[in-house]
């Protein structure tokens, strides 16, 4: 059996909820109820993934790709840096003046990179009509963008900032060139309350100690009114013991976007979710929350606590009520697939007869069909998109 605390993080968070005002009603094997100290989840799930020592996205090597705990699409192929490019010149051509495309959680910068690649390849004065900026908060992730574009074959790298200098340079530096902002795998990284349904009532899910032996979930009040407005406003009415999340994160940072960005930009968000009928189907009744590590998923986030990755599926109906409040406008919501086919994903297939399997035509049809196939997940990936009205 491991050992608790089993990371520092965990020490540092049994140390918290010791200390805490707050209280919920938990129930430890053998016993019967008790009111224990605790932390929102909420809480727990951000000192896990972003303590500024030890969290997930603040410290350790690069979480993305085979040496790390998950693949993001951007992995496959090149493909899909293929595909938001032709979109990105649509954009442009549209506009008919320079762009400055925004990825805002860029990992090791393997998306913009290929972007970039694909620009120089097809617009010989790419440079005059686009320029890039990247947004990411882990050091190690930072790191590596530099190799990622030496890699695409492109020399420079664009400036990689974290989320804080930007919106610091956005505030003050008055931008006007018009901004696409593509936001890949984002959403479903902010950390979410967890709220479950007792009897007539809604009860939020809090986080104890039980001695020795771990963490556990409690049942303390709900911490924030809008909570259960905004579940009631996407139609979301969650069965006897079942659970869901919100993620009050998301919208703050759509409503940041909303003072920042000018009328006419974009915002391109892609993610795993759902509209509020499936977020909350009779099927979910434990949520969505899910952790990964070493590509091994799991429902348990209470274990390796800063060294594995927590998340949580994101409602896009709550997403869209957010961005409209922000001043956004949906103008593109369908599946990852349909937004591939509608941007010319067939047109990359090329005529292979099978005698190499390991060239550059096989190994871009593989990515083509992994993309557009693969166990449901391209439908089960949503793409919308957002202008600033």
């Amino acid at each position: 059996m491991t050992s608790f605390p089993d990371t520092p993080l965990a020490e540092r968070l049994a140390n918290r909820i010791f200390h805490s005002r707050l209280t919920g009603w938990g129930e430890r094997p053998g016993e019967v109820a008790h009111l224990l100290p605790c932390i929102s989840f909420h809480d727990y799930m951000e000192t896990c993934l972003y303590d500024e020592d030890y969290g997930y996205y603040q410290s350790g090597e690069a979480r993305v790709g085979k040496g790390g705990d998950f693949y993001t699409s951007s992995a496959i192929g090149g493909v899909m840096s293929e595909i938001l490019s032709r979109y990105v010149l649509k954009v442009q051509a549209s506009l008919d003046a320079p762009v400055i495309l925004v990825e805002w959680g860029a990992g090791t910068g393997q998306l913009s990179a290929g972007i970039a690649a694909t620009l120089r390849g097809h617009v010989p004065d790419w440079e005059s009509r686009f320029s890039q900026q990247l947004v990411e908060n882990h050091p190690g992730h930072r790191a590596k963008v530099k190799e990622s574009y030496l890699q695409a074959g492109i020399p420079t790298s664009p400036p990689v900032r974290t989320s804080s200098e930007c919106i610091l340079d956005w505030e003050t530096g008055g931008v006007k060139m018009p901004r696409l902002l593509i936001a890949n795998e984002l959403l479903d990284a902010f950390p979410v309350h967890r709220i479950i349904r007792r009897g007539e009532g809604y009860r939020e899910l809090g986080v104890a100690v039980w001695p020795g032996h771990g963490f556990l979930y409690v049942d303390m009040p709900i911490s924030d009114a809008d909570f259960l407005c905004w579940l009631e406003r996407d139609g979301i009415e969650l069965r006897d013991g079942q659970i869901t999340e919100v993620c009050p994160g998301a919208r703050r940072w759509l409503h940041q976007l909303g003072g920042l960005l000018n009328a006419g930009d974009r915002v391109i968000l892609i993610d795993y979710g759902h509209e509020a009928e499936e977020y909350a189907a009779e099927h979910r009744m434990q949520g969505t929350l899910m952790t990964y590590w070493r590509h091994l998923a799991s429902d348990s986030p209470f274990h390796g606590a800063g060294e594995r990755d927590i998340t949580a599926h994101v409602s896009f109906s709550f997403v869209r009520s957010s961005a409209e409040e922000a001043g956004f406008s949906v103008v593109y919501y369908e599946t990852q697939k349909q937004f591939l086919l509608d941007n010319g994903i067939l047109e990359l297939l090329g005529g292979h007869d099978g005698s190499n399997p390991f060239g550059e035509e096989a190994r871009r049809n593989r990515a083509v069909r992994q993309l557009l196939l693969s166990d449901g997940m391209s439908e089960s990936f949503k793409v919308m998109i957002l202008e600033r009205t």
